[in-house]
């Protein structure tokens, strides 16, 4: 018997009244970030109260066309509202808080929001906007502080990662410590020479840890992740290569460590910096006002300026380092920037990896830029990125620092959770679970069980201003995006049933007309006949009519090129 069922069927068979002084149970419901990466949200019950762990969304893959965002399916928050503590946050990437603005909109009453400085700075712009910001009561937590929320006790403990001020959190609860790792890795030379604090965590497991959550993200990669100072010294590298060049360096907008980098780098080689990008020229000013970034004013420049220089004395920081349609570097790419129109002069620094599903709208955005006759420099080729999450030696290296009573990998897909489990088996933790969205893990004084798929867990989907979108409309986009559209129009006479004129066939994405016009008169003569076979009392019956075209379009489209699009019969009554 596997240890999750041994653990499941672990049950008190007395029947007795539980005594008094046994403490309550505690729960956790996953919501989002098991089996994919992003939509990070997790609940902690206990006495009827919830703590909340982040509340983040995901980014559409191909397979969504037309969804902007892709959020948990948060009704199990907005239906509990009256029963949420609060909501803490490990740290400010929009995975773990880019759904708050969604939550928040839907509850009657404030949230209390606990997360370092910097992070809650990140949340607050994308509240403001969603005009929300009134119904988030915001604690700032510094380094090692502990948050009282509700019955739960919440300490901040620094780790690294790729945004700086990022925290493990240590939650008391009724039965004991958990520790969820955030997004962390051991980095032994950060940017800003705040390490994962290990000495904490050792002290924690000494004392006894019940459960720790576990990032599983980069379990699959061997050894240890690189420093991000070692990107600092490439950096330092490649814009030495780049001297006669401009440069333009992409980025996630919220690695302000990386910014960093790149900016000293520009500054030590005498070049003027421009932001491009709502966000990153954001996030540069909340990483100025808070020393994160320490930046004179005489170095920048307004994007506006730039031409007033040399390109081999300007540096552009731009977004769009995932190819994202409407960032700046894809509009740069595209030659549809307003303000830069990049060239032969102009050398761009990816510094960034895809995150999955979006390597073929990077690799469109290095071709367009190759032709517009611009070096590009980007991760595939040259050491100008490093990873923020934990590779398989320095997850092993934090196991046996808290040797945790049972352990639950987190954060990734399937597979990458599968291989987190594995490393806790070799460091010999006897108690593993892999968990799912919807599942949901009880602590009690004697067991650990998971009981599956008791939360909804389904994609919400975001696409402008609407985020009901639904699995069936994806699933029509799909096939449309697939076999394409037909479109049979035909005009009957009303009183005699008499068809007027020859009927139109319109395609779109099923053939071309200027390419395979033939198809499209045949399909017109099939929908022709069809319509001769009836009399004109059956032609009257516009019902009839409308099946009779389907039908007879139908079968021809299938069986000339086996595709099966939608075909949508217009019948006009004159």
């Amino acid at each position: 018997m596997s240890a999750e069922v041994e653990a499941t069927t672990r049950m008190d068979q007395s029947g007795t009244v539980p005594d008094s002084n046994v403490p309550d149970d505690v729960r956790i419901v996953f919501l989002g970030g098991l089996g994919e990466i992003g939509r990070n949200c997790a609940v902690v019950e206990s006495g009827g109260r919830l703590l909340v762990i982040d509340c983040g969304l995901m980014f559409p893959d191909a397979e969504m066309p037309g969804v902007d965002l892709v959020l948990p399916d948060l009704s199990y928050l907005i239906d509990r509202a009256h029963k949420i503590d609060g909501i803490v946050l490990t740290h400010g990437h929009e995975d773990h808080v880019g759904a708050l603005s969604y939550l928040l909109r839907d509850v009657d009453r404030p949230i209390h929001l606990y997360g370092s400085r910097l992070c809650l700075s990140l949340c607050s712009g994308r509240l403001e906007e969603s005009g929300v910001s009134d119904r988030a009561v915001l604690h700032e937590m510094a380094d090692g502080e502990v948050a009282q929320v509700g019955g739960y006790t919440v300490e901040f403990i620094p780790v690294t990662h790729s945004v700086p001020f990022a925290n493990a959190l240590a939650i008391g609860t009724p039965q004991g410590t958990i520790i969820h790792s955030g997004d962390y890795k051991l980095d032994p030379a950060p940017v800003d020479d705040r390490r994962t604090d290990l000495g904490r965590f050792g002290e924690l497991g000494r004392e006894g840890v019940r459960l720790m959550l576990g990032d599983s993200t980069n379990a699959e990669v061997p050894g240890y992740t690189g420093s991000e100072s070692s990107v600092g010294i490439a950096l330092a590298e490649t814009f030495d290569e780049l001297t006669e060049y401009r440069i333009v360096a992409a980025s996630f907008a919220s690695h302000l460590h990386r910014v960093k980098q790149v900016v000293d780098v520009a500054v030590a080689q005498g070049r003027k910096v421009a932001f491009l990008g709502r966000s990153m020229v954001r996030n540069v000013g909340l990483a100025r006002e808070q020393g994160i970034l320490p930046l004179s004013d005489a170095d920048i420049i307004a994007i506006d300026d730039v031409y007033d220089y040399p390109p081999n004395q300007v540096c552009v920081i731009c977004t769009g380092s995932q190819g994202e349609a409407f960032a700046a570097l894809s509009l740069l790419s595209s030659a549809d920037h307003r303000a830069l129109k990049l060239g032969d002069d102009d050398a761009v620094i990816i510094s960034a990896t895809p995150i999955p599903g979006n390597e073929s709208n990077v690799n469109r955005v290095i071709n367009n830029l190759t032709r517009l006759g611009v070096r590009v420099i980007h991760s595939g080729g040259a050491p100008v990125h490093v990873s923020g999450h934990a590779a398989a030696s320095e997850i092993r290296a934090l196991l046996e620092i808290v040797q945790p009573d049972a352990y639950v990998p987190v954060h990734g897909e399937y597979r990458h959770m599968v291989a987190n489990e594995a490393i806790a088996a070799e460091v010999g933790i006897p108690t593993r679970y892999v968990c799912l969205d919807g599942d949901a893990l009880t602590i009690t004084t004697d067991s650990v069980s998971v009981q599956r798929r008791v939360a909804p867990h389904g994609y919400v989907y975001v696409d402008g201003i609407i985020d009901d979108v639904g699995p069936g409309l994806l699933h029509d986009r799909r096939n449309l995006s697939e076999e394409g559209l037909v479109v049979a129009i035909v005009t009957i006479d009303g009183s005699t049933g008499d068809i007027l004129g020859r009927p139109q066939v319109v395609t779109r994405g099923w053939v071309h007309a200027e390419e395979s016009g033939w198809i499209i008169d045949e399909a017109a003569d099939v929908v022709a006949a069809a319509l001769e076979s009836l009399n004109s009392g059956q032609r009257r019956d516009i019902e009839l009519v409308r099946r009779r075209v389907r039908r007879a379009i139908g079968g021809y489209v299938d069986q000339r090129t086996r595709r099966r699009p939608p075909i949508v019969p217009v019948v006009m009554e004159v």
